[in-house]
């Protein structure tokens, strides 16, 4: 299989819960399984878990294990039939104290606090926009509206405020729950739903790192900017957060669909500018749900998020409940390839007026500098923390870092990493061994052949994390 810089993260679901079909979709290229706790018992979700983990060892790769938790529930309640037709100009209330099922003049909420989100004036999108509410007026725990834009409005559907301001917390009663039972077996990174600012983040962490700690395990943290708040506040919920997901359909229901684009941009570059990771989500190859080819704009979309440098692109409902599952990832590998062999390297650029402060992330620099202008054939990383291959993984290069570790916490989180290869390795505590444990173990892999020159990195002494110091040339013997 060609060298992949740009990773896939792949939703389970009933399409693809089989463990014969998840290991063939693993060995066509997904590094990232995305458990979405919207759907689902704690116990399935925990069998889901070890399903991947024992496809992704049949299949000889390493792959790691997201839990995205639901966040809460903004939506309508349920209709009597199941659905209502709304047409433009008629009135719609929307009634948080309402128990019986809806109809054509009005539904409950799931969400109660809707009555004090909103004002006369407001604009609500239901169903991702599709449907369009103006608010009339608030009476008590009614909202009454008038439908400007008409259609299907089916059980449970999203509610949206234009321009932002729903008051929801980030993190429900269930989503605690659900951290404890994504921490139960160990997942490699959680999710969080529409977060606001930096403290959701914290929060967060602090009750994953609790519910982990009894099984020596650390979450990565990745912040779904879905909310029209976060933007103004993205440094602060990166600087909180392992990275970022650009979650572009609430995103694009509450700020506009065309300024989606442009913040996918910056979202991505600010990412890699803070060291923090970045994957672009949401209707990638929505077509793929049932037709066996993408259309051609979603493979310009695919494109476009690799070369704005995204490290991961993320297939959701594709995977999930679509007809052609492990099709669509050989699609998305395809494209993926394709748009780096165009990509440009800008390392100089990159390190022109920089200072480093960290002896280990001069290392990485330097590795990374020193491995452009040579033409290696790999950059290899002895790590423990994964910190070092993080550095390296921010920059544009077109040599692929393999980095070799005995944690394999370290070793899974790394999968998300745009062009890193992590593989799990037990080394030697003396340097030299370690050394030559590393090019024998690459040499086996066939990834190495005499004659390759390469770059590594390791710290001295060996196996404390954050204590990369030495870069040595190599030439396999």
């Amino acid at each position: 299989m060609p060298y992949r810089s740009t990773k896939i993260v792949a939703t389970l679901g009933p399409a693809s819960n089989t463990p014969e079909l998840l290991e063939e979709m693993i060995k066509a290229g997904v590094n990232v399984v995305r458990l979405n706790f919207s759907h689902g018992s704690a116990q399935d979700h925990i069998e889901r878990a070890q399903m991947v983990r024992e496809a992704a060892k049949r299949a000889g790769r390493d792959v790691a294990i997201m839990a995205d938790l639901q966040g809460p529930k903004i939506r309508v309640g349920k209709f009597a039939q199941g659905k209502v037709l709304l047409e433009a100009g008629q009135p719609f209330v929307l009634d948080a104290s309402r128990t019986e099922l809806g109809d054509l003049q009005g539904v409950g909420l799931d969400y109660k606090e809707l009555p004090r989100d909103v004002v006369a004036g407001d604009v609500l999108l239901l169903n991702d926009g599709l449907i369009v509410l103006s608010v009339d007026k608030v009476q008590g725990e009614q909202v009454h509206t008038t439908v400007k834009m008409g259609g299907e409005l089916s059980n449970n559907k999203g509610i949206n405020k234009k321009g932002g301001g729903l008051t929801a917390p980030a993190l429900t009663g269930k989503d605690m729950e659900d951290i404890k039972t994504a921490m139960s077996f160990q997942a490699d990174y959680l999710a969080v739903s529409f977060p606001k600012n930096a403290t959701d983040m914290e929060m967060a962490r602090q009750l994953a790192n609790v519910a982990a700690a009894q099984y020596k395990h650390k979450p990565g943290l990745i912040a779904k900017i879905e909310r029209a708040e976060a933007i103004p506040r993205l440094e602060e919920i990166l600087r909180a957060s392992d990275g970022i997901m650009v979650a572009r359909g609430d995103l694009a229901v509450e700020v506009g669909n065309a300024a989606v684009p442009a913040l996918q941009k910056r979202m991505i570059k600010m990412a890699r500018e803070m060291d923090k990771v970045a994957i672009t989500a949401t209707q990638m190859m929505e077509s793929m749900i049932t037709n066996p080819v993408p259309t051609r704009a979603e493979v310009s979309d695919v494109a476009n998020a690799v070369l704005d440098g995204t490290d991961a692109v993320m297939l959701s409902a594709e995977t999930a409940a679509g007809k052609y599952p492990l099709e669509t990832v050989v699609e998305m590998a395809q494209i993926c390839l394709a748009a780096e062999s165009a990509e440009l390297v800008e390392l100089d650029a990159d390190f022109t007026g920089k200072t480093f402060t960290r002896i280990d992330q001069t290392i990485a620099m330097g590795a990374l500098f020193t491995a452009h202008h040579l033409g290696a054939k790999a950059i290899v990383a002895l790590t423990e923390s994964g910190s070092t291959v993080l550095w390296m993984s921010r920059h544009r290069i077109h040599i692929p870092i393999y980095a070799l570790t005995a944690d394999q916490s370290t070793q899974r989180k790394m999968a998300l990493y745009r062009n890193v290869r992590p593989l799990l390795m037990d080394t030697s505590a003396d340097r030299d061994t370690a050394l030559a444990q590393a090019q024998a173990h690459l040499k086996s892999r066939g990834i190495m052949q005499a004659g390759d020159v390469y770059a590594i990195t390791c710290g001295e002494p060996m196996g404390s994390p954050g204590g990369t110091n030495m870069l040595k040339i190599c030439k396999v013997a």
